[in-house]
């Protein structure tokens, strides 16, 4: 579920995996991995993704079920 509520807030947000990765200081493959649900990021890099991309942390990890942005 994070992988996939985080992808559709950064597509919502414009951005491309490249750029979200620049942000948080990984490479994309480390973003991507993310995405794909083959790893979770820190809580401080958590936290960073849900206010880059203009959304709640709660979102990301499925609390809540719609998007602030």
């Amino acid at each position: 579920m994070f992988g996939e509520r985080l992808r559709q807030a950064r597509e919502a947000a414009g951005m491309s995996q490249e750029e979200v990765a620049r942000v948080l200081g990984v490479s994309q493959a480390a973003y991507s991995y993310f995405e794909n649900g083959e790893k979770n990021p820190s809580l401080p890099a958590a936290k960073r993704l849900a206010v880059v991309l203009h959304t709640s942390l709660d979102y990301l990890v499925g609390i809540e079920k719609k998007n602030t942005k």
